[in-house]
């Protein structure tokens, strides 16, 4: 039987344990290594390659959306299942824009837990009570950007705060690309589009890509299936 190999991340000793010794429960489970923050989650998910991660949003170090946004712009075949205390529409978009396979609540049982488990082992990705495939993820995904996008929308043109180049380097950071892979469309430097995704953040006001991302695709400026304007 093919183990299934796990790493969880989360800065609660107690409840750390509980979900340890939840998934330790399964016969075809393996953890192999439980840390309390994402520095230490991610040095440990690249060197182990577990199959699944299970993190805290909310943890020290790297927080649990930013560590998956950086597993995923490494290709890491890791799947990441986050776990939040506080739900909210926006931060399970957030979730699943940087790259989750799943986004539950604290308070999910531990049958569930391994259900989630399964599933986006099987390829699926579980949001809000839902399962997905791949398209019907990005359909979610649209659906709750729409009902967020119309309290933003304004009557006649669309204003935003960047210059050409910054909404052209920003279609790409929609896409997940990294700064290298977007200089090398542009065909400019390296350094040049990480300043000028610097300065999206800071006119945004928000503290990274993923970030950035949902709050241009809220106000509608970046269409997210097609990733352009």
């Amino acid at each position: 039987m093919d183990k299934i190999t796990l790493v969880v991340a989360d800065d609660h000793p107690l409840f750390r344990r509980g979900v340890v010794d939840t998934l330790s429960l399964e016969r075809d489970f393996h953890v192999i290594a439980q840390v309390t923050d994402g520095d230490e989650a991610l040095e440990k998910i690249i060197a182990l390659k577990p199959t699944v991660a299970i993190l805290d949003i909310n943890m020290p170090g790297l927080n649990g959306q930013r560590l998956t946004h950086r597993l995923k712009s490494e290709n890491s075949s890791t799947h990441v299942i986050l776990l939040t205390g506080y739900d909210s529409v926006e931060q399970a978009i957030h979730a699943m824009i940087a790259g989750a396979s799943g986004y539950c609540v604290k308070d999910t049982t531990p049958i569930e837990l391994t259900r989630i488990v399964r599933m986006v082992v099987d390829g699926k990705y579980v949001v809000e009570g839902n399962v997905f495939n791949r398209r019907e993820l990005n359909d979610w995904i649209e659906d709750r950007i729409e009902g967020a996008r119309r309290i933003y929308r304004e009557p006649g043109a669309s204003f935003h705060p960047l210059s050409d180049r910054e909404m052209e380097v920003l279609v790409y950071v929609v896409r997940g690309m990294s700064n290298k892979e977007i200089a090398s469309q542009l065909g400019i430097s390296h350094q040049t589009i990480k300043n000028h995704v610097t300065a999206i953040l800071q006119k945004f006001g928000v503290e990274d890509r993923t970030q950035a991302a949902v709050y241009a695709l809220k106000r509608g400026w970046i269409n997210f299936q097609s990733g352009e304007k």
